[in-house]
């Protein structure tokens, strides 16, 4: 071997570093800047993100509402359905106590025939319509739509 070959192969004595070691070092930092800067990222929630978030909730939310506004409307119905009853054991009760031909709801509350916080409205807070033909007590809820004399009436 040559002696300029023998310089190039050994390393150098002293402990300064030559440019290729900071071209090395470089490389070896580039990642670690890297993950800095990406762990920066992940911080935080994006707009994006946010509002997809945002629409799968609402999402959720409409079909809870389609799913439980008829399960309400029906449980209304069945509320009405009982508290027909009520009021017409009421009258029942009423008339054969003071033997008289029909109650109003005022009597039935005054005679204490039925409690005033339970069934003297119907559940969309109408008063139920009381109707006696001799011995035939008929109770009428208006229902849904609120108006007497139409399909939806509950009796």
């Amino acid at each position: 071997m040559s002696e300029t070959q023998q310089t190039e192969t050994q390393q150098p004595a002293n402990d300064t570093l030559t440019p290729e070691c900071f071209v090395a070092l470089a490389d070896f930092q580039a990642p670690a800047d890297r993950l800095k800067a990406a762990s920066r990222r992940q911080l935080g929630m994006t707009l994006i993100e946010i509002m997809i978030v945002v629409v799968i909730m609402a999402l959720v939310a409409t079909g809870v509402g389609i799913a439980v506004v008829p399960q309400l409307q029906k449980a209304k119905i069945k509320q009405a359905d009982s508290g027909v009853e009520t009021v017409r054991s009421a009258v029942q009760l009423y008339i054969a106590t003071n033997n008289a031909e029909c109650a109003t709801m005022e009597q039935l509350i005054e005679d204490k025939a039925i409690d005033k916080a339970k069934a003297t409205t119907d559940p969309w807070d109408r008063a139920y319509r009381i109707e006696c033909d001799g011995t035939d007590i008929t109770v009428i809820s208006a229902g849904p739509d609120g108006e007497f004399e139409t399909e939806d009436d509950i009796k």
